[in-house]
Order: structure tokens, then C-alpha cells, then sequence
């Protein structure tokens, strides 16, 4: 299987596998570039148990993903969650991983707009001790369903956001493809766009996640990475699926499918 070099494959998509069997997998399908899930590796023994593996098999780390950001509307838990923070990025650092996503955190009660101050506040001790590890933090874009998680479900806001905090954007495909004015926001924003996360919907499914291996619902892909080509972009398509149809499928075929299906789309829309 030819991996085009720009295609990631992160370990949530095999969120049900240990740390030793994705990295197995990997190694067996010639897998070189991954993203790193810190809820899995902290579920495995702790995160500095893996190092070693993950360095000695010379993996490029894309990124570091899953680190619980701040409750923006509890200033009182703001301490220990820095100290998670600085810890997530040494972990990063430890794992050679270029970037770290992370999500903006919850809301409650807060306007929007309050929110983004708390945030930019709240991150910014861990937006320079990221500059002084090398690392860079990206934003993602969650799902409007998700604010147990984040306040910021659009990919316009994400880019507001990541300017006044100074970070970079993790654009979620599966949480903007439907964004109104699409193609303009990916222009205007295209020099904080760090990382893409790339997987398919099919319309009509009413929970999340539960994603499909790219190309197999109803995301307009290939228009999409054009956009994300055509405004300069330069970074990675980090393939994260998640949810039950994956798991049916199982991640043998899935993932190998997701693969396949990316390297040939961004051959494509390259060329032409």
C-alpha cells in the first residue's frame, strides 16, 4: 500500500485496540506517519511507558491528541488543569509529536465571547510553554453536540479564537464541511491552519461520533482538500474515525480503506 506522505492515520481510529497492537499494526502495514491519542496511552500504564516504542520503530508524530482543556466557568479548577496541560505537552515532547490539538473547553454559562477570553486567559501560560518546548497547540473545531467539550463548533470561530489565544487551528472536517462560506474562511484563515482531520458522514446519522472510512458517505472531500490545497495549505490529513460503523467494520479493513482512499484523493485534487 503506497501512503501518500502527507496522510496521517491517528490511533483513535482504533480506539478499542491497546497501544501495543496500533503500533504492531502500523509497523506490519508500513505506517510511518500517526497521531497519538493521550487518553490511550494514559489508559495503557501511563504515557512514558510507550516512549521508548514509539520512538525506537521511528514513527513521524503528527500530533498529540485528547488533551481536556480548561472549564472555562470554573476559574477554581484552573491550577490543576494547567499542571494536566503542562504534563500533556511533556509528553508530547517526549514522543517527538509536532503538534498538540486540544479543544477550547466548556462554556456553560458564559457568552461566547466571555468564553473566549477565559480561554485565551486560562491558555496563556501553556501557549508559551509550548513555544519553549518547540511545540505548537492546535484548536480543533468540535461538533455543536459536543460542548461538554468546546464552545467552538464552526471553523470561523476556531480561527477568531486561535488568533487572540496565538495557537494554531485543528480543522475538523466532520465538524464544518457544512459551514456556510466555506472556501473563503479556509482562505482567510489558511495561515493558522496547522493540521486537518479528515473522515466521511452519512446524512441522516443523528448521534456522534460515528463516522465513515473517507469516501464512503456524503463529505465532499475532494472539493474540500482542493479548498485547503488551493489557499496554501501545507500540513498533514490526519484520518481520525470514530464510532460504531468503524468498530463493525473492524479496523483491519478500515483503516488500510481510509488510507488507500486519501493517498489517491490528494494525488488527484493535486494534479488537477
Amino acid at each position: 500500500m503506497k501512503i501518500h506522505p502527507r496522510v496521517s492515520l491517528s490511533m483513535v481510529s482504533h480506539w478499542n485496540w491497546p497501544v501495543e497492537r496500533d503500533l504492531a499494526f502500523c509497523e506490519r502495514e508500513g505506517i510511518q506517519t500517526v497521531g497519538l491519542s493521550l487518553a490511550k496511552l494514559e489508559a495503557a500504564g501511563g504515557w512514558r511507558r510507550h516512549v521508548a516504542a514509539i520512538r525506537e520503530r521511528g514513527f513521524r508524530v503528527t500530533n498529540l491528541l485528547g488533551v481536556d482543556s480548561f472549564p472555562l466557568f470554573d476559574r477554581t479548577t484552573w491550577a490543576a488543569r494547567r499542571e494536566g496541560l503542562l504534563d500533556a505537552l511533556d509528553a508530547a515532547a517526549a514522543h517527538g509529536a509536532e503538534q498538540v490539538i486540544l479543544t477550547s473547553g466548556p462554556a456553560r454559562d458564559l457568552c461566547w465571547e466571555e468564553a473566549a477570553d477565559a480561554c485565551a486567559e486560562a491558555l496563556a501560560p501553556i501557549v508559551e510553554a509550548a513555544t519553549t518546548r518547540g511545540l505548537s497547540l492546535a484548536l480543533e473545531n468540535t461538533h455543536a453536540l459536543r460542548v461538554d467539550i468546546g464552545f467552538v463548533h464552526t471553523l470561523r470561530d476556531a480561527i477568531d479564537l486561535a488568533r487572540q489565544i496565538g495557537s494554531g487551528v485543528c480543522m475538523e472536517i466532520n465538524a464544518c464541511w457544512a459551514e456556510r462560506g466555506l472556501a473563503q474562511t479556509i482562505a482567510a484563515g489558511s495561515e493558522v491552519i496547522s493540521i486537518v482531520q479528515l473522515s466521511d458522514f452519512a446524512i441522516g446519522t443523528r448521534c456522534t461520533p460515528d463516522r465513515l472510512v473517507p469516501g464512503d458517505g456524503d463529505i465532499p472531500l475532494a472539493r474540500i482538500v482542493g479548498q485547503l490545497l488551493a489557499a496554501g495549505y501545507g500540513g498533514v490529513f490526519d484520518i481520525e474515525m470514530v464510532g460504531p460503523r468503524i468498530d463493525a467494520e473492524g479496523y483491519e479493513s478500515a483503516s488500510p480503506r481510509a488510507l488507500q482512499h486519501v493517498s489517491v484523493l490528494l494525488e488527484r485534487v493535486a494534479s488537477a
